[in-house]
């Protein structure tokens, strides 16, 4: 039997609210690394990196195709999105990591922050 998996559609903001989209099968490592700047890019670059609205698939083909959906909306559409869940566009994850946590994310390793399940 398949041991089953989790994946994930997310999308962060900045405090100016600048929206990124993305998919991943570890939520927690993912913003981690978004949140240490791990990665160079658009995320690092304009510092989006607090989580404001996520959805959980179980196949991985439902949770690609949903983030290209979401990719291709209009911003006003992604926005609805999120304040209708997070209508204050609180950091679903300010308290996941302490300082520490983000500071040992290394880049360079596959596995970054090791989730705890």
């Amino acid at each position: 039997m398949d041991e089953e998996r989790s994946y994930y559609v997310y999308i962060l903001a900045c405090h100016a609210h600048r929206l990124y989209v993305g998919v991943t099968n570890s939520l927690r490592r993912r913003v981690a690394e978004h949140k240490a700047g791990a990665h160079e890019g658009f995320t690092k670059r304009y510092h989006i990196n607090r989580l404001v609205y996520f959805e959980v698939f179980h196949r991985i083909h439902y949770a690609i195709a949903r983030e290209e959906k979401l990719k291709n909306w209009h911003r006003d559409r992604k926005v609805a999105l999120i304040e209708s869940v997070n209508p204050l566009w609180v950091d679903l994850a300010a308290s996941w990591y302490t300082e520490d946590d983000l500071r040992r994310i290394d880049p360079a390793s596959p596995a970054g922050l090791q989730d705890d399940n």
